[in-house]
């Protein structure tokens, strides 16, 4: 019996690679190359979204989804389960993943984590500045995410935390401020999935009016023609 389901999860792994492999064959080389140099000056460089102890791996491939059509830079993964691999290419052929990204796993660096104090200790090397979505918290900066400044650090990351447990009092510790999206109904919460899309799209957003204006940080370097902001449909 464990013989036979060994080979079963081989062949649905073979199955995997073999479609995947077939996408990319189906897309011509042009029109990738087309698309990628169209993209290039819309994305959002030097942001990263964090997802900590995520308990859905399907949610994971929603956010990379979300990151991908958003122009998010990176994506991290705090993963102590371990149940995401460290190699991109074996994850990108992980079905979970690959089917609810919409194969945006394929155009998207992701790394993971084994705990949190890793990743912020990786972050800050490099610096960056953190923020976490949770409700407002006492003795922290914490604001509505319409009322943020997101073009205030060059280096940004922004922390979700787990659907079930939130973010963790580590990441809050070692965050700049807290960031919340105002409810107004009977239920005070989001999935990670609709969560991350309504604060990464507010993020980007700016990010690309800055952008837009700025060709260096801190408001230097100020363009005469203001780049677009939006990228035109294909007609």
């Amino acid at each position: 019996m464990v013989a036979l389901r060994g080979r079963q999860r081989t062949s649905e792994t073979n199955r995997t690679r073999s479609k995947v492999a077939m996408e990319e064959k189906a897309q011509s080389r042009p029109s990738v190359r087309k698309r990628a140099e169209a993209i290039k000056p819309f994305r959002c460089k030097n942001l990263i979204a964090v997802l900590e102890n995520p308990s859905d791996i399907k949610n994971i491939g929603t956010v990379i989804r979300n990151v991908n059509a958003l122009g998010v830079e990176k994506v991290y993964v705090v993963d102590p389960r371990r149940s995401l691999p460290d190699d991109w290419q074996e994850l990108r052929e992980r079905r979970a993943i690959s089917s609810t990204s919409v194969s945006a796993v394929k155009w998207t660096f992701v790394k993971r984590f084994d705990s949190t104090e890793e990743c912020f200790d990786h972050l800050e090397k490099k610096g960056f500045v953190s923020i976490v979505t949770s409700p407002h918290v006492k003795g922290k900066t914490s604001l509505f995410l319409h009322e943020g400044d997101y073009t205030a650090h060059t280096k940004l990351a922004v922390w979700f935390g787990s659907e079930a447990t939130g973010i963790s009092d580590l990441a809050v510790a070692r965050s700049a401020m807290c960031v919340s999206v105002p409810m107004f109904g009977m239920i005070e919460s989001l999935n990670l999935g609709t969560s991350s899309g309504i604060v990464l799209y507010e993020i980007t957003k700016q990010r690309r009016e800055y952008q837009s204006k700025f060709k260096r940080r801190h408001r230097r370097g100020e363009r005469t023609n203001p780049l677009p902001t939006v990228l035109a449909p294909d007609v």
